[in-house]
Protein backbone atom coordinates (compact mmCIF):
# COMPACT_ATOMS: atom_id res chain seq x y z
CA UNK A 1 0.00 0.00 0.00
CA UNK A 2 2.11 3.06 1.58
CA UNK A 3 5.34 3.88 2.02
CA UNK A 4 5.80 5.29 5.96
CA UNK A 5 8.43 7.10 6.97
CA UNK A 6 10.43 6.00 9.75
CA UNK A 7 11.66 7.58 12.34
CA UNK A 8 13.98 5.61 15.27
CA UNK A 9 13.92 5.94 18.63
CA UNK A 10 16.53 7.02 21.45
CA UNK A 11 15.89 6.48 25.36
CA UNK A 12 18.45 8.62 27.84
CA UNK A 13 18.93 6.47 30.49
CA UNK A 14 20.40 7.42 33.51
CA UNK A 15 20.31 8.41 37.62
CA UNK A 16 19.89 12.16 38.13
CA UNK A 17 21.74 15.03 38.11
CA UNK A 18 24.29 13.21 35.63
CA UNK A 19 22.86 15.85 33.02
CA UNK A 20 20.12 13.69 31.07
CA UNK A 21 18.05 17.08 29.93
CA UNK A 22 21.51 18.99 29.28
CA UNK A 23 22.20 15.84 26.72
CA UNK A 24 19.17 16.07 25.55
CA UNK A 25 18.71 19.99 24.96
CA UNK A 26 22.03 19.69 23.28
CA UNK A 27 20.96 16.91 20.93
CA UNK A 28 17.48 18.63 19.87
CA UNK A 29 18.44 22.50 19.97
CA UNK A 30 16.33 24.44 19.18
CA UNK A 31 13.83 22.51 16.77
CA UNK A 32 10.33 21.84 17.93
CA UNK A 33 9.51 19.16 20.02
CA UNK A 34 6.61 16.50 18.48
CA UNK A 35 3.62 18.14 20.10
CA UNK A 36 3.34 21.99 17.67
CA UNK A 37 3.81 24.81 19.01
CA UNK A 38 0.84 26.60 19.05
CA UNK A 39 -1.58 28.60 20.87
CA UNK A 40 -3.66 25.98 23.08
CA UNK A 41 -1.04 23.33 22.44
CA UNK A 42 0.82 21.95 25.49
CA UNK A 43 4.35 20.96 24.54
CA UNK A 44 5.58 17.90 25.98
CA UNK A 45 9.53 17.66 26.73
CA UNK A 46 9.73 14.16 27.15
CA UNK A 47 8.81 13.22 23.41
CA UNK A 48 11.28 15.41 20.94
CA UNK A 49 12.01 15.17 17.84
CA UNK A 50 16.22 14.94 17.33
CA UNK A 51 18.09 15.39 13.60
CA UNK A 52 22.02 14.55 12.65
CA UNK A 53 23.30 15.30 9.02
CA UNK A 54 19.72 14.93 7.84
CA UNK A 55 18.86 11.76 10.28
CA UNK A 56 15.60 12.19 12.21
CA UNK A 57 14.97 10.51 15.12
CA UNK A 58 12.90 10.70 18.34
CA UNK A 59 14.62 11.27 21.84
CA UNK A 60 12.63 9.82 24.79
CA UNK A 61 14.17 11.98 27.84
CA UNK A 62 13.62 9.46 31.29
CA UNK A 63 14.92 12.62 32.92
CA UNK A 64 13.69 13.48 36.75
CA UNK A 65 11.93 9.94 36.29
CA UNK A 66 14.15 7.16 37.86
CA UNK A 67 15.16 7.06 41.15
CA UNK A 68 13.28 9.49 43.03
CA UNK A 69 12.52 7.17 45.75
CA UNK A 70 15.83 5.65 46.63
CA UNK A 71 14.47 3.35 49.37
CA UNK A 72 12.49 1.50 46.50
CA UNK A 73 15.11 1.66 43.62
CA UNK A 74 14.31 -1.66 41.79
CA UNK A 75 10.94 -0.85 41.76
CA UNK A 76 11.29 2.76 40.54
CA UNK A 77 13.51 1.29 37.24
CA UNK A 78 11.21 -1.02 36.40
CA UNK A 79 7.90 0.95 36.76
CA UNK A 80 9.11 4.49 35.39
CA UNK A 81 11.74 3.94 32.32
CA UNK A 82 11.87 0.09 31.09
CA UNK A 83 8.91 0.55 29.25
CA UNK A 84 11.21 3.23 27.47
CA UNK A 85 14.27 1.10 27.07
CA UNK A 86 11.77 -1.95 25.72
CA UNK A 87 11.21 0.74 22.62
CA UNK A 88 13.93 2.21 22.20
CA UNK A 89 16.45 0.86 19.29
CA UNK A 90 19.62 2.43 20.82
CA UNK A 91 20.01 3.65 24.52
CA UNK A 92 22.20 6.94 25.81
CA UNK A 93 23.40 5.18 29.48
CA UNK A 94 24.88 8.65 31.06
CA UNK A 95 27.12 8.48 34.17
CA UNK A 96 28.75 11.30 35.83
CA UNK A 97 32.54 11.55 35.32
CA UNK A 98 32.94 14.38 37.75
CA UNK A 99 31.59 12.28 40.50
CA UNK A 100 32.59 8.67 39.60
CA UNK A 101 31.44 5.49 39.82
CA UNK A 102 27.83 4.85 41.92
CA UNK A 103 26.17 2.17 43.01
CA UNK A 104 22.59 2.91 41.13
CA UNK A 105 25.61 3.08 37.75
CA UNK A 106 25.55 -0.60 38.66
CA UNK A 107 22.46 -1.49 38.39
CA UNK A 108 21.21 0.35 35.76
CA UNK A 109 24.20 -1.40 34.11
CA UNK A 110 23.16 -4.55 34.74
CA UNK A 111 19.22 -3.93 34.24
CA UNK A 112 20.38 -3.10 30.28
CA UNK A 113 23.08 -6.10 30.02
CA UNK A 114 19.55 -8.09 30.34
CA UNK A 115 18.00 -6.73 27.88
CA UNK A 116 20.57 -7.17 25.42
CA UNK A 117 20.30 -3.64 23.68
CA UNK A 118 22.39 -1.28 22.10
CA UNK A 119 23.45 0.96 24.59
CA UNK A 120 26.32 3.45 24.66
CA UNK A 121 28.04 4.51 27.76
CA UNK A 122 28.28 8.02 27.92
CA UNK A 123 31.20 9.75 30.43
CA UNK A 124 29.07 13.43 31.06
CA UNK A 125 30.67 16.21 32.50
CA UNK A 126 34.25 15.54 30.82
CA UNK A 127 35.27 19.30 30.78
CA UNK A 128 38.77 18.49 29.59
CA UNK A 129 38.90 15.72 27.31
CA UNK A 130 42.56 15.47 27.42
CA UNK A 131 41.90 13.60 31.02
CA UNK A 132 39.12 11.92 29.40
CA UNK A 133 41.00 8.62 29.46
CA UNK A 134 41.51 8.51 32.97
CA UNK A 135 38.10 9.51 33.58
CA UNK A 136 36.31 6.88 31.93
CA UNK A 137 38.69 4.27 32.91
CA UNK A 138 36.54 3.52 36.01
CA UNK A 139 33.46 2.88 34.01
CA UNK A 140 34.58 -0.09 32.25
CA UNK A 141 34.10 -1.98 35.09
CA UNK A 142 30.44 -1.74 34.19
CA UNK A 143 30.81 -4.54 31.18
CA UNK A 144 28.97 -1.86 28.39
CA UNK A 145 31.54 -1.62 25.93
CA UNK A 146 33.91 1.62 25.79
CA UNK A 147 32.64 4.74 27.97
CA UNK A 148 32.24 7.70 25.26
CA UNK A 149 33.71 10.96 27.05
CA UNK A 150 31.65 13.88 26.59
CA UNK A 151 30.93 17.36 27.99
CA UNK A 152 27.38 18.29 27.37
CA UNK A 153 26.83 21.42 28.97
CA UNK A 154 30.00 22.56 26.96
CA UNK A 155 29.04 20.45 23.56
CA UNK A 156 32.19 18.74 23.86
CA UNK A 157 32.24 15.34 21.27
CA UNK A 158 28.54 15.46 21.31
CA UNK A 159 28.65 15.51 17.41
CA UNK A 160 30.65 12.28 17.51
CA UNK A 161 28.64 10.78 19.77
CA UNK A 162 25.44 11.53 17.62
CA UNK A 163 27.75 10.51 14.46
CA UNK A 164 27.68 6.71 16.43
CA UNK A 165 24.20 6.89 17.14
CA UNK A 166 23.38 6.96 14.10
CA UNK A 167 25.46 4.61 12.64
CA UNK A 168 24.16 2.18 15.03
CA UNK A 169 20.63 2.96 13.98
CA UNK A 170 21.84 1.81 10.48
CA UNK A 171 19.50 4.74 8.79
CA UNK A 172 19.93 6.66 5.79
CA UNK A 173 18.27 9.79 5.05
CA UNK A 174 15.13 10.34 3.66
CA UNK A 175 14.60 6.62 4.64
CA UNK A 176 11.28 4.73 3.96
CA UNK A 177 9.60 1.08 4.62
CA UNK A 178 7.92 -0.23 2.61
CA UNK A 179 4.25 -1.49 3.98
CA UNK A 180 2.81 -4.76 2.13
CA UNK A 181 0.82 -5.51 5.27
CA UNK A 182 -2.23 -2.69 4.09
CA UNK A 183 -3.28 0.59 4.95
CA UNK A 184 -2.01 1.32 8.38
CA UNK A 185 -4.51 3.06 10.59
CA UNK A 186 -3.38 4.24 14.15
CA UNK A 187 -6.43 4.76 16.67
CA UNK A 188 -5.67 7.60 19.14
CA UNK A 189 -6.86 9.89 21.69
CA UNK A 190 -7.76 10.42 25.30
CA UNK A 191 -8.47 7.27 27.28
CA UNK A 192 -12.26 6.57 27.56
CA UNK A 193 -13.06 8.00 24.19
CA UNK A 194 -13.96 4.67 22.99
CA UNK A 195 -10.75 3.73 20.97
CA UNK A 196 -11.26 0.15 21.17
CA UNK A 197 -14.71 -0.10 20.78
CA UNK A 198 -14.28 1.30 17.50
CA UNK A 199 -11.65 -1.22 16.79
CA UNK A 200 -13.68 -4.07 17.60
CA UNK A 201 -17.10 -2.53 15.63
CA UNK A 202 -14.53 -2.43 12.25
CA UNK A 203 -13.40 -5.99 13.31
CA UNK A 204 -16.76 -7.02 14.04
CA UNK A 205 -15.16 -9.53 16.85
CA UNK A 206 -13.81 -8.72 20.95
CA UNK A 207 -9.98 -8.57 19.99
CA UNK A 208 -9.54 -6.27 22.40
CA UNK A 209 -10.29 -5.52 26.13
CA UNK A 210 -13.28 -2.52 26.29
CA UNK A 211 -13.50 -1.72 29.87
CA UNK A 212 -15.69 1.57 30.73
CA UNK A 213 -12.11 2.46 33.31
CA UNK A 214 -10.19 4.94 31.39
CA UNK A 215 -6.96 3.57 30.22
CA UNK A 216 -7.51 0.25 30.04
CA UNK A 217 -5.53 -0.03 26.85
CA UNK A 218 -1.82 0.00 27.50
CA UNK A 219 -0.09 -1.48 24.43
CA UNK A 220 -0.08 -0.55 20.78
CA UNK A 221 -1.72 -3.98 19.35
CA UNK A 222 -2.06 -4.42 15.53
CA UNK A 223 -5.24 -6.10 14.07
CA UNK A 224 -5.81 -6.73 10.11
CA UNK A 225 -9.31 -6.74 8.09
CA UNK A 226 -10.67 -6.09 4.86
CA UNK A 227 -12.80 -3.57 3.93
CA UNK A 228 -14.49 -3.63 -0.18
CA UNK A 229 -11.46 -5.82 -1.40
CA UNK A 230 -9.12 -3.45 0.67
CA UNK A 231 -6.63 -4.80 3.54
CA UNK A 232 -6.29 -2.38 6.23
CA UNK A 233 -4.25 -2.42 9.50
CA UNK A 234 -5.73 -0.99 12.80
CA UNK A 235 -3.43 0.08 15.72
CA UNK A 236 -5.27 0.48 18.66
CA UNK A 237 -2.95 2.70 20.89
CA UNK A 238 -3.02 3.52 24.77
CA UNK A 239 -5.56 6.57 25.93
CA UNK A 240 -3.02 9.20 26.10
CA UNK A 241 -3.60 11.13 29.57
CA UNK A 242 -2.90 14.52 30.37
CA UNK A 243 0.96 15.07 32.07
CA UNK A 244 -0.48 16.04 35.23
CA UNK A 245 -2.58 12.90 35.72
CA UNK A 246 0.03 10.60 34.39
CA UNK A 247 2.13 9.29 36.89
CA UNK A 248 4.63 6.29 37.57
CA UNK A 249 5.15 3.22 35.72
CA UNK A 250 4.05 1.18 32.69
CA UNK A 251 1.07 4.38 31.95
CA UNK A 252 3.36 7.10 31.43
CA UNK A 253 5.43 5.46 28.79
CA UNK A 254 1.99 3.91 27.30
CA UNK A 255 2.80 7.84 25.69
CA UNK A 256 5.63 6.17 23.49
CA UNK A 257 4.08 3.49 21.89
CA UNK A 258 1.01 5.65 21.08
CA UNK A 259 3.60 8.17 19.36
CA UNK A 260 5.61 5.03 17.92
CA UNK A 261 1.94 3.82 16.12
CA UNK A 262 1.49 7.35 14.86
CA UNK A 263 5.26 7.50 13.85
CA UNK A 264 4.69 4.05 11.53
CA UNK A 265 1.23 4.92 10.47
CA UNK A 266 -0.06 5.59 7.15
CA UNK A 267 -3.10 7.39 8.97
CA UNK A 268 -3.70 8.87 12.23
CA UNK A 269 -7.45 8.55 13.23
CA UNK A 270 -7.83 11.14 16.30
CA UNK A 271 -10.98 9.92 18.63
CA UNK A 272 -12.81 12.60 20.27
CA UNK A 273 -15.97 11.79 22.56
CA UNK A 274 -18.80 13.98 20.98
CA UNK A 275 -20.44 14.26 24.85
CA UNK A 276 -17.50 16.09 25.95
CA UNK A 277 -16.05 19.59 25.10
CA UNK A 278 -12.18 19.09 23.01
CA UNK A 279 -9.72 19.74 25.22
CA UNK A 280 -6.09 20.09 25.31
CA UNK A 281 -5.01 16.70 25.80
CA UNK A 282 -6.93 16.44 22.30
CA UNK A 283 -4.88 19.58 20.89
CA UNK A 284 -1.55 18.29 22.21
CA UNK A 285 -2.20 14.71 20.30
CA UNK A 286 -3.58 16.47 17.25
CA UNK A 287 -0.40 18.70 16.88
CA UNK A 288 1.71 15.33 17.10
CA UNK A 289 -0.14 13.92 14.01
CA UNK A 290 0.32 17.28 12.42
CA UNK A 291 3.96 17.53 13.59
CA UNK A 292 4.49 14.09 12.09
CA UNK A 293 3.14 14.67 8.85
CA UNK A 294 0.33 12.33 8.69
CA UNK A 295 -2.80 12.06 6.92
CA UNK A 296 -5.46 12.19 9.56
CA UNK A 297 -9.24 11.75 9.63
CA UNK A 298 -10.84 13.12 13.34
CA UNK A 299 -13.78 10.43 14.76
CA UNK A 300 -16.23 12.14 16.45
CA UNK A 301 -17.76 8.82 18.40
CA UNK A 302 -20.44 8.78 20.90
CA UNK A 303 -23.07 11.12 19.03
CA UNK A 304 -26.07 9.04 20.08
CA UNK A 305 -25.14 10.87 23.91
CA UNK A 306 -25.89 14.19 21.89
CA UNK A 307 -29.18 15.22 22.09
CA UNK A 308 -31.16 17.13 19.15
CA UNK A 309 -28.76 15.13 16.99
CA UNK A 310 -30.24 16.70 13.79
CA UNK A 311 -27.66 19.21 10.81
CA UNK A 312 -27.74 21.96 12.85
CA UNK A 313 -26.69 20.84 15.88
CA UNK A 314 -24.07 18.81 13.71
CA UNK A 315 -22.77 21.85 12.40
CA UNK A 316 -22.28 23.42 15.07
CA UNK A 317 -20.41 21.15 16.64
CA UNK A 318 -18.59 21.21 14.25
CA UNK A 319 -17.79 24.35 13.87
CA UNK A 320 -16.36 24.16 17.64
CA UNK A 321 -14.14 21.53 16.91
CA UNK A 322 -13.10 22.91 13.66
CA UNK A 323 -12.10 25.95 16.07
CA UNK A 324 -10.35 24.47 18.76
CA UNK A 325 -8.54 21.93 15.91
CA UNK A 326 -7.22 25.09 13.60
CA UNK A 327 -4.03 23.70 12.84
CA UNK A 328 -5.51 20.66 11.82
CA UNK A 329 -8.52 21.89 9.74
CA UNK A 330 -7.51 19.90 6.67
CA UNK A 331 -8.68 16.77 8.28
CA UNK A 332 -12.16 15.61 7.54
CA UNK A 333 -14.75 14.61 10.46
CA UNK A 334 -16.67 11.71 10.86
CA UNK A 335 -19.81 11.83 13.23
CA UNK A 336 -20.33 8.03 14.41
CA UNK A 337 -21.16 6.06 17.02
CA UNK A 338 -20.16 2.37 18.48
CA UNK A 339 -23.79 1.51 19.27
CA UNK A 340 -25.20 2.49 16.07
CA UNK A 341 -22.90 1.92 14.07
CA UNK A 342 -24.02 4.73 11.60
CA UNK A 343 -21.17 6.00 9.03
CA UNK A 344 -18.86 4.34 10.56
CA UNK A 345 -17.73 2.00 8.09
CA UNK A 346 -16.93 5.29 6.00
CA UNK A 347 -14.04 5.49 7.85
CA UNK A 348 -11.92 3.48 5.59
CA UNK A 349 -12.58 5.61 2.67
CA UNK A 350 -12.11 8.58 4.40
CA UNK A 351 -8.78 6.80 5.49
CA UNK A 352 -7.57 5.81 1.93
CA UNK A 353 -8.53 9.06 0.43
CA UNK A 354 -6.36 11.04 3.17
CA UNK A 355 -3.72 8.56 2.62
CA UNK A 356 -3.56 8.96 -1.48
CA UNK A 357 -3.64 12.81 -0.56
CA UNK A 358 -0.51 12.08 1.57
CA UNK A 359 1.42 10.53 -1.16
CA UNK A 360 0.21 13.34 -4.05
CA UNK A 361 2.33 14.90 -6.37
CA UNK A 362 1.75 18.08 -8.21
CA UNK A 363 3.74 18.52 -11.58
CA UNK A 364 5.80 21.34 -11.78
CA UNK A 365 4.27 23.43 -14.43
CA UNK A 366 0.28 23.04 -12.93
CA UNK A 367 1.74 24.35 -9.26
CA UNK A 368 3.27 27.09 -11.03
CA UNK A 369 0.13 27.82 -13.36
CA UNK A 370 -1.57 28.20 -9.61
CA UNK A 371 1.12 29.63 -7.64
CA UNK A 372 1.74 32.19 -10.50
CA UNK A 373 -2.30 33.07 -9.85
CA UNK A 374 -2.37 33.31 -6.52
CA UNK A 375 0.90 35.57 -6.10
CA UNK A 376 -0.77 38.27 -8.92
CA UNK A 377 -4.06 38.14 -7.50
CA UNK A 378 -2.40 39.20 -4.08
CA UNK A 379 1.56 39.44 -3.70
CA UNK A 380 2.90 39.34 -0.73
CA UNK A 381 3.18 42.61 1.30
CA UNK A 382 6.34 44.95 1.37
CA UNK A 383 8.40 44.69 4.75
CA UNK A 384 11.45 46.73 5.56
CA UNK A 385 10.78 48.98 1.97
CA UNK A 386 11.37 46.06 -0.35
CA UNK A 387 8.56 43.82 -1.54
CA UNK A 388 9.64 40.51 -1.72
CA UNK A 389 8.21 38.57 -5.33
CA UNK A 390 7.38 34.47 -5.16
CA UNK A 391 9.26 33.87 -9.18
CA UNK A 392 8.04 30.12 -8.82
CA UNK A 393 7.77 27.04 -6.75
CA UNK A 394 7.82 23.18 -7.01
CA UNK A 395 6.95 20.03 -4.77
CA UNK A 396 10.43 18.39 -3.26
CA UNK A 397 8.41 15.70 -0.73
CA UNK A 398 5.57 13.53 -0.52
CA UNK A 399 4.21 12.18 3.23
CA UNK A 400 3.25 15.07 3.62
CA UNK A 401 3.29 16.81 0.23
CA UNK A 402 5.99 19.21 0.70
CA UNK A 403 6.67 22.67 -1.86
CA UNK A 404 9.58 24.84 -1.92
CA UNK A 405 9.17 28.53 -2.96
CA UNK A 406 11.32 30.65 -4.26
CA UNK A 407 11.71 34.53 -3.98
CA UNK A 408 14.08 37.60 -4.06
CA UNK A 409 13.62 38.14 -0.33
CA UNK A 410 12.44 34.73 1.34
CA UNK A 411 12.99 36.12 4.84
CA UNK A 412 10.16 38.87 4.23
CA UNK A 413 7.38 36.74 3.28
CA UNK A 414 5.51 36.12 6.89
CA UNK A 415 3.59 32.88 7.79
CA UNK A 416 0.44 35.15 7.55
CA UNK A 417 0.98 35.09 3.85
CA UNK A 418 2.50 31.29 3.57
CA UNK A 419 -0.67 30.63 5.37
CA UNK A 420 -3.07 32.64 2.60
CA UNK A 421 -0.68 30.66 -0.24
CA UNK A 422 -1.80 27.22 1.34
CA UNK A 423 -5.21 27.88 1.43
CA UNK A 424 -5.43 28.75 -2.41
CA UNK A 425 -3.41 25.79 -2.93
CA UNK A 426 -5.76 23.49 -1.17
CA UNK A 427 -8.87 25.55 -2.87
CA UNK A 428 -7.02 24.13 -6.37
CA UNK A 429 -5.95 21.04 -5.35
CA UNK A 430 -7.92 19.52 -2.61
CA UNK A 431 -5.18 17.71 -0.23
CA UNK A 432 -8.14 16.95 1.97
CA UNK A 433 -6.63 14.82 5.44
CA UNK A 434 -3.51 15.76 4.55
CA UNK A 435 -1.03 18.51 6.29
CA UNK A 436 1.38 20.62 3.76
CA UNK A 437 4.62 22.34 3.93
CA UNK A 438 5.62 25.28 2.67
CA UNK A 439 9.21 26.57 2.31
CA UNK A 440 10.64 29.75 1.03
CA UNK A 441 14.22 29.93 -0.58
CA UNK A 442 16.18 32.26 -2.19
CA UNK A 443 15.81 32.61 -6.27
CA UNK A 444 19.76 32.40 -5.92
CA UNK A 445 19.67 32.20 -10.23
CA UNK A 446 17.69 35.28 -10.73
CA UNK A 447 19.48 36.91 -8.24
CA UNK A 448 22.94 36.48 -9.38
CA UNK A 449 21.65 37.61 -13.01
CA UNK A 450 20.10 40.74 -11.54
CA UNK A 451 23.21 41.67 -9.87
CA UNK A 452 25.30 40.80 -13.09
CA UNK A 453 23.09 43.04 -14.73
CA UNK A 454 23.68 45.80 -12.42
CA UNK A 455 27.34 45.41 -12.56
CA UNK A 456 26.86 45.48 -16.17
CA UNK A 457 25.00 48.91 -16.28
CA UNK A 458 27.06 50.66 -13.40
CA UNK A 459 30.18 49.98 -15.35
CA UNK A 460 28.50 51.33 -18.58
CA UNK A 461 27.76 54.19 -16.97
CA UNK A 462 31.70 54.72 -15.10
CA UNK A 463 33.36 53.31 -18.23
CA UNK A 464 31.00 53.90 -21.45
CA UNK A 465 33.05 51.54 -24.61
CA UNK A 466 33.55 54.21 -27.21
CA UNK A 467 35.92 53.42 -29.71
CA UNK A 468 36.13 56.48 -30.99
CA UNK A 469 37.25 58.29 -28.34
CA UNK A 470 39.99 56.13 -27.44
CA UNK A 471 41.24 56.20 -30.49
CA UNK A 472 41.42 60.24 -30.47
CA UNK A 473 43.36 59.95 -27.00
CA UNK A 474 46.20 58.08 -28.73
CA UNK A 475 46.20 60.43 -31.81
CA UNK A 476 46.28 63.14 -28.69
Amino acid sequence: MGRVKHRHLVAIVGRPNVGKSTLVNRIVGERVAIVDDMPGVTRDRIYLTGEWCGHEFIVVDTGGLLFEDETDLHNSVQEQAWMAVDEAEVILFVVDGQLGMHPMDEIIANELRQKQKQVVLVVNKVDDLQKAANVSAEFYSLGLDTPFPISAIHSNNTGDLLDRVIAMLKTTQGEVISDNEGLKLAIVGRPNVGKSSIVNTLLQEERMTVSDIAGTTRDAIDSVCRHNGEEYVLIDTAGIRKKSRVRYGVERFSVVRAIKAMNRADVVVLVLDASEPVSEQDQRIAGMADELGKACVVVINKWDLVDHKDSSTMNAHADEVRDKLYFLNYAPLLYTSTVTKKRLLNLFDLAKAASDENQRRITTGLFNEVLTEIVSMSPPPARKSKRPKIAYGSQVAITPPTFVLFSNHPNLVDQTYLRHVERRIRESFGFSGTPIRLFMREDSKRKQRGETRKAQAGGNKSAPNRPWMNAQNEED
